[in-house]
Order: C-alpha cells, then structure tokens, then sequence
C-alpha cells in the first residue's frame, strides 16, 4: 500500500507541475507588425494605426472600403487591408509622401509622421471632408 501511495503522490505533484507551467506558459504571440506598410514606420502600433485611418475617414469624408479592397474570403465582414488591388491605396501612399515633404520642407518638422498633430499640412487641408477635393 506504501508503494501505491508514492505513486499517487508523486503523480499528483507532477500533475501540478505540468498544470502550473501550461497556466504561466504565455500563448504564441501574435504576429508582429502589421503587413505592408510602406509608407507608415514598421513598428506602427495597432492605436497609432487606428488613430491615423480614423483621421483619413473624418478628412476625406470616406470609409475603409475607398482605399482597401474586400477580402476574398467570404465569410470575412472586413476588407482585405494588405491588399494593394485599389488603386486607391496607392494614391493615399502618394498623398501622405507628399504631405511629409511639405511639412519637412516648408514648416522644417525634422521627423513629420501621418498622424502627428503638430503638422502644419495634413489631409484636411486640402481635402475638408470631401473623397476629391474642389480643385480651384
């Protein structure tokens, strides 16, 4: 009966164990970063992304589906963002290039990043809210 007993014993600490270390081991981590961003740094975090779409959304009046193109899974509800198939995501590329180098060139912002508030030119300026602004 001694022997049965170690052996419940001993197996019921290594149950612990194994238990333990399964609770405190973390999960695969997600993936990192986001895929294609050519423009925007690598290491943009998911608020910053969040943050800066919302702000094209307000300044060009439009939603995620102007630039980004839908997914070719079916049962997917959101658009494929890693997707170049709009030629819409490539001018927005374009107009955030462009936007960068008339910060740095002419209000001599060192380091203008899409998103940052204290650029003097953003898409509002041209845009106001309008897909394509009034030309004039």
């Amino acid at each position: 009966m001694t022997i049965s007993r170690k052996y419940i014993v001993t197996g019921l600490v290594a149950t612990f164990i194994i238990a333990g270390v399964a609770f405190t081991t973390p999960p695969n981590p997600p993936e990192e970063g986001f895929k294609n961003l050519k423009v925007l740094p690598k290491n943009t975090t998911h608020d910053q992304l969040e943050k800066i779409m919302h702000e094209f959304d307000h300044d060009l009046g439009v939603r995620c589906n102007f630039c980004h193109a839908p997914s070719k899974d079916s049962t997917s509800r959101h658009p494929d963002f890693a997707s170049d198939d709009k030629p819409e995501k490539n001018i927005a590329r374009s107009m955030m290039r462009m936007t960068m180098k008339i910060n740095k060139k002419f209000f001599e912002i060192k380091h203008p990043m899409i998103g940052d508030s204290t650029l003097g030119v953003n898409c509002m300026t041209c845009h106001h809210g309008q897909a394509h602004p009034e030309q004039k």
